[in-house]
């Protein structure tokens, strides 16, 4: 016993004549390696894969070889280490050959937005293309539906009026939430960062005469929640199949594709750059 501490301390020891410094950093590049491929795989079957060859063969290995310094014993759990340390090389490429697929469209992901974007960006671009092709395809179908983007104005108080989801944003799940004869068709969705966090929520509708008389319910709670909030709301017609997009109690209506995204990114970087502090009732110039 009095060996093991004296390795332990030797072990220690080692340790401490590293700077702290280049340990901080260490930790840190080790730490945004293990987040954005996170990020990457988040959502998808990749993710659990990489959880359970973690804990089943990194793990182990690393208790493993931890024991080995600091007994001092080169033969304690030689054989162990030995098929652990194989196994985890045989796990790395068996990942890389199954979820190719996630590889591929994260490094495609990666092209179109940029190696430096943050993390925070990387969702928020994927968060806007997945609305963009629900709304397409909603539009299309002339199927309504109604989508708050959340920004820095909450909306909980609105999300505990509808059914909990908190699920991954998507275009199959937005599709089937508004498809006609679902439970949750009706109302609206909310989005937060890159989840959608509830359905068939009320949304406010707005109140007045200077409204037109063409706008539907859908228009009027999108505005309606534009003037309590500074969230990007959308509307799909499902009349005419148009789309619309209300911020800040103003509605632009008949909205390509194209246009809706440009909006998105507009809006969601002024976001991101802290502009949207003022009076969420004040019409944006």
């Amino acid at each position: 016993m009095s060996q093991f501490f004296d390795n332990l301390k030797q072990l220690l020891s080692r340790v401490g004549d590293y700077s702290f410094w280049e340990i901080g950093l260490e930790l840190v590049v080790v730490w945004l390696v293990v987040f954005v491929v996170y990020q990457f795989v988040r959502g998808t079957r990749g993710a659990r894969a990489i959880l359970g060859a973690t804990l089943l063969l990194v793990v182990p290995y690393i208790i493993f070889a931890l024991l080995k310094a600091i007994s001092g014993d080169e033969q304690l759990f030689a054989r162990l280490r030995y098929l652990y340390g194989n196994s985890v090389e045989f796990a790395v490429i068996a990942l890389l050959i199954v979820f190719q697929p996630e590889l591929r469209r994260a490094l495609v992901r990666l092209g179109e937005v940029g190696i430096f974007q943050s993390a925070r960006g990387l969702r928020k671009a994927r968060v806007i293309e997945e609305v963009l092709a629900a709304a397409a395809y909603l539009s299309k179908n002339k199927i309504g539906a109604l989508i708050a983007i959340e920004r820095q104005v909450g909306l909980s108080g609105l999300v505990d009026s509808g059914t909990t989801l908190d699920a991954a944003v998507s275009r199959d799940l937005l599709k089937t939430i508004f498809w006609p004869g679902s439970a949750l068709h009706d109302m609206g969705v909310v989005v937060r960062g890159d989840r959608v966090v509830a359905a068939g929520v009320q949304f406010p509708l707005a109140e007045g005469e200077q409204f037109s008389s063409e706008l539907g319910s859908r228009h009027r709670a999108a505005i309606g929640l534009s003037q309590e909030a500074d969230a990007l709301i959308i509307a799909v017609s499902e009349e005419t199949g148009t789309i619309s997009l209300a911020e800040r109690g103003q509605l632009s209506r008949n909205l390509t594709v194209d246009a809706l995204r440009t909006q998105l990114a507009r809006g969601m970087e002024r976001t991101e750059l802290g502009s949207d502090n003022e009076d969420p009732n004040e019409p944006s110039k």
